[in-house]
């Protein structure tokens, strides 16, 4: 058996430790020793919505102790970061090697964990754009940890970016991350239309914001919309959304992004950019996984900027 965190609605707290059954690989998976967990506030509503067992986590970063049994991948011994639809929040774990990236001396298992939902998903955003020189980019939820990864990524392209923060202090972060300017206040998103038009504008917020963003589209532009952390719902101005045409609403899942993708190769393009200096995972919290509850309940509350990681000692 080896410890796992679990979904346990009958418990005092929902998440939880608990024993499970060893993972067991399929010929294209590896057996991965995990040291580091990354969380997402998805994931974690999800979880903590489930009304049954349920294994959590996407994100995890580890050591192989078994290679897959097909040969390819990583060697056994081999420091990695990987991404699941479900269960990375485990002492060990199958990973197939598709979803395996090896990771460089120089990256600590707490940074290399936060690369693969938030990262991955900043990246292919942005690969929306096209080519990003000299484009103007809007990203809301810019403090979160899609968000600051998208700026960095940005800035490396040379884009001009504008983010958005609900105090002076976090605009500060923004602005380390690569933002040529930040708008301040929850009624900001507004006045973001001095900057543009813009060629590119990720939204994680939906509802109300995700319509005013629309009409600041320039021709040809492409609204990536990530999530809808204000409201699932938005009401559209179609006739201007027609009328002004060319412009673009994309749905992004990064569950079906990961089909067009090489996931191992962009996720050791993230980790070779932190071993060079040129992105940097803001950790906001490193704590024991056994704070399980505690960090997942201060997550949804939004006293993050940036991501919280936990260790398995």
């Amino acid at each position: 058996m080896i410890r796992a965190i679990v979904t346990d609605p009958l418990a005092s707290e929902i998440l939880t430790i608990k024993d499970v059954d060893v993972p067991v690989a399929q010929p294209w998976e590896a057996i991965v020793q995990v040291k580091a967990i990354s969380l997402n506030r998805g994931e974690v509503k999800d979880a903590q919505d489930k009304g049954t067992l349920h294994r959590p986590g996407w994100d995890f970063a580890g050591i192989v102790v078994e290679r897959a049994k097909n040969g390819i991948g990583p060697d056994k011994g081999s420091r990695v970061v990987g991404l699941l639809p479900m269960g990375a929040w485990s002492e060990q774990v199958a990973a197939p090697v598709s979803m395996l990236a090896e990771i460089p001396d120089q990256v600590t298992f707490t940074e290399a964990a936060t690369l693969p939902v938030a990262g991955l998903t900043a990246l292919y955003a942005l690969r929306k754009g096209g080519m990003l020189l000299g484009k103007r980019i809007f990203i809301t939820g810019s403090t979160g940890g899609v968000g600051l990864f998208a700026h960095q990524l940005a800035a490396q392209s040379g884009a001009f970016t504008v983010g958005t923060a609900s105090t002076e202090e976090k605009a500060k972060i923004v602005r380390e991350a690569g933002a040529d300017e930040v708008v301040v206040g929850y009624s900001g998103i507004s006045s973001g239309h001095q900057f543009g038009p813009y060629d590119l504008i990720i939204d994680s917020v939906g509802g109300d914001t995700l319509a005013a963003l629309l009409p600041l589209l320039a021709p040809q532009g492409v609204c990536v919309a990530l999530g809808y952390s204000s409201s699932p719902a938005a009401t559209i101005d179609m006739m201007n959304l027609v009328n002004a045409g060319g412009r673009t609403l994309y749905s992004f899942f990064l569950g079906e992004e990961l089909s067009r993708y090489s996931v191992a190769d962009d996720l050791h393009l993230l980790a070779r950019m932190v071993t060079s200096g040129r992105l940097s995972p803001r950790i906001d919290v490193e704590a024991p996984w056994t704070d399980i509850g505690a960090i997942a309940q201060s997550l949804l509350e939004r006293k993050y900027s940036g991501k919280a990681v936990l260790r398995i000692d």
